[in-house]
């Protein structure tokens, strides 16, 4: 969709080499360069407790607290995992990420973190098991990804950030909590082959060639709605609905119907999930009648 509007908006954007399918999968690939973020920012700010712990010991007249202080955060054989994940380490130097980490950033971080009673108890805890490190590092993420710095960093780098936060927020915890990764976790969230090529190239590709037949379909349920009149953004999720609808024998009609709503609360106005979940309505009634929805597998006829 955000491909679609982005072309409507600027065709100058394809151009050259740079084809609608390339502009589709820079999309996908920075969605998993947001993870791969999340994931290395979350090791670097443990890791910023070895920094903790030297400065500690290395106090004239270091307190009780600090004698005992010990980078636990950071040494523990959880975030370990992700440290000598040779597969993760391999996907972070094939982008640009690891140049988005700031030390500043990362002190900031920590600093306000371990100011929590969280993060005291934990310290304290002289005999802290896996499930207490898990339950820290997951505390750890929630803490930042509501925090200020942690908002305005990702903004800084990443333009999908608000669009893919709840994404990514999803795939952290899920990561956290399948620590210590297993050789190939990391690669595995990448998304896949079918997913990015066999569904969403498709239906790019097939939303963009069949433009006009697609207008045409919509047209007569606007009930004398001028079609020129309707939100740009709302016209391309009515096209990407009818596509899938029409194209697409595997997908349910009601998975259609119930995503492209969806999309439509998140990305067009107020009105929008009423008028779209209405012209699709129609829409599907039209084309039954027709004999054009022809859908196949278990459980879809």
């Amino acid at each position: 969709m955000q491909c679609l509007y982005a072309i409507n908006r600027d065709k100058s954007i394809i151009g050259g080499s740079h084809s609608t399918t390339q502009v589709y999968r820079d999309c996908i690939a920075k969605s998993y360069e947001l993870y791969l973020f999340n994931v290395l920012q979350l090791k670097e700010v443990a890791k910023f407790a070895l920094r903790d712990e030297a400065h500690r010991k290395g106090k004239h007249l270091p307190s009780e607290f600090d004698k005992n202080f010990t980078a636990k955060l950071y040494t523990n054989n959880l975030i370990q995992s992700i440290v000598k994940d040779h597969g993760f380490n391999m996907a972070v130097a094939k982008t640009p990420v690891e140049s988005y980490i700031s030390e500043d950033n990362t002190r900031l971080l920590y600093n306000e973190f371990a100011k929590t009673d969280e993060y005291k108890a934990y310290l304290k805890n002289p005999a802290t098991t896996d499930a207490d490190h898990l339950e820290i590092l997951l505390f750890l993420f929630k803490f930042s990804v509501t925090g200020e710095i942690f908002n305005d960093l990702m903004d800084d780098y990443f333009a999908n950030w608000w669009d893919d936060k709840s994404l990514v927020i999803g795939a952290m915890k899920k990561t956290i909590k399948s620590l210590p990764l297993a050789e190939g976790y990391v690669e595995g969230l990448r998304p896949g082959f079918d997913t990015v090529t066999e569904f969403g190239e498709a239906l790019l590709e097939d939303v963009l060639n069949s433009d006009v037949e697609l207008l045409k379909h919509i047209e007569p349920t606007l009930n004398n709605w001028d079609a020129e009149r309707v939100a740009i953004v709302d016209m391309i999720i009515l096209k990407m609905a009818l596509s899938e609808l029409l194209n697409f024998p595997t997908i349910p009609t009601k998975v259609t119907l119930n995503e492209f709503v969806e999309i439509a609360k998140l990305y067009s106005t107020e009105k929008s999930k009423d008028f779209i979940n209405g012209i699709l309505d129609r829409l599907l009634k039209k084309l039954n009648q027709e004999g054009e929805i022809k859908k196949t597998g278990r459980g879809l006829i």
